[in-house]
This record gives C-alpha cells, structure tokens and sequence, in this order.
C-alpha cells in the first residue's frame, strides 16, 4: 500500500525516468498555480497529491500491457488519468475528452508545455465525440458505472481494456451491473487508499451487441 508522498513519489519513478519525474514536478508546478484559478482538484489535496493523483493514476498502467494505444481519458478535467499515463508512456497515444472550455484551455496549455505530443485533446461532450475505437478507457469521477460503460462501449473492442478507478463503490456498482457485464469484469485493490478499488475488464461481443 502507498502510504505517503514519499512511498507515492518513489512508486512513480520506478515506472519512468529522471525526465519523467522532472515532467511531473512541472505538471504539479503549473496545476498548483492553475488550481487558483479555477477548481482542478480540492485544495485539501493539494499536500498529498503524488499520493492522492499522481501514484493513484500511475497505478493503472499496471492493469494493462505495455504498449497498448491508444488510451482514452473520458472527463479529464484536470488530467487525471490521462496526462500522467501520457507522462509514464510517451509512446503511447492519449486521448482527453472534456467538454467544460476553462479544463480544455488547461490541458491544451499543458500538454503543450509539458511537449506531450502523443496526447490529443477533444473539447466536446462525449455523446458528441465520433467513435473510433480505443484500446484502453478510463474515466475518474465521471459518471456511475453503468452508465460510464453505456456511453463508452461505443469506443471499444472485445479486446479494450476498461480500467476504471471507483473509489469505495467500486465492488457495489459492479454488483449492480447486469451479469453479462459482471462476468468479464472485477474489482481490483487501489494501492493509494485501502477502501477504494479499480474496476477492470473487457466488453465481450454479448456484451458490446447488448449496449
């Protein structure tokens, strides 16, 4: 379990490099500067948040094969999931969807000053979006469960990885789900907070026909 900024810091390096790192102590820089002006994320999180954003989005990418692209981020408000997955894998192509103009201002600067090159932002409402399919879908806070995977399975194949972070609801929402979902998916333990559980799984073709 990741139990402090220092044990959250530790975990990310792992996974990059010093220019990882450096990418990540300037995307806290900017979000810290930025959070003043408009609500990215709570201020009370702000002490913690190689803890509470940083680690908590890096651990993600253990749930999926290195070299899956692309990852689409559904609601990416202030970039979480989607800009640290960018920063941790360069090679692989993410996309951003956010649809409140004040968040796409901010990622579009970011991206930019952060040379995430590989990341494609999207300002729209997602029902607006065109589908193109995505090898890995995520979301943090966004919608409910069900309707997340209502509204995404549009952009997935039988083979896309959905690995969404759901907090403490996550084994309810999941138990709520018809069982033609709940079978390829299940609840796996985030390692940033010992209440809170990532929902992981594939759509098979039942499945995907049925949404």
């Amino acid at each position: 379990m990741i139990a402090s900024e220092a044990a959250a810091r530790d975990y990310v390096a792992r996974q990059g490099d010093h220019d990882t790192t450096a990418r990540l102590e300037l995307l806290i820089a900017r979000l810290a500067e930025e959070n003043v002006r408009q609500n990215l994320i709570a201020a009370a999180t702000l002490p913690m948040i190689w803890q509470r954003h940083i680690a908590d989005s890096a651990q993600l990418l253990a749930h999926v094969p290195r070299g899956t692209a692309p990852w689409l981020d559904l609601g990416s408000g202030a970039g979480f999931p989607g800009l640290v997955i960018a920063a941790l894998r360069p090679e692989e192509g993410v996309i951003l969807i956010e649809s409140r103009r004040k968040r796409i201002e901010w990622l579009l600067r970011i991206c930019d000053e952060l040379s995430l090159t590989q990341v494609r932002v999207i300002g729209q409402n997602l029902q607006a979006v065109p589908t193109e399919p995505a090898a890995a879908i995520t979301a943090r806070a966004f919608a409910p469960l069900q309707t997340l995977i209502e509204l995404s399975a549009r952009f997935s194949t039988a083979s896309t990885f959905f690995v969404l972070p759901k907090g403490r609801s996550a084994a309810q929402e999941l138990s709520a789900m018809p069982n033609w979902i709940r079978r390829t998916f299940h609840v796996e333990q985030s390692l940033t907070d010992p209440t809170a559980g990532i929902v992981v799984g594939k759509l098979d073709e039942e499945a995907r026909a049925k949404l």
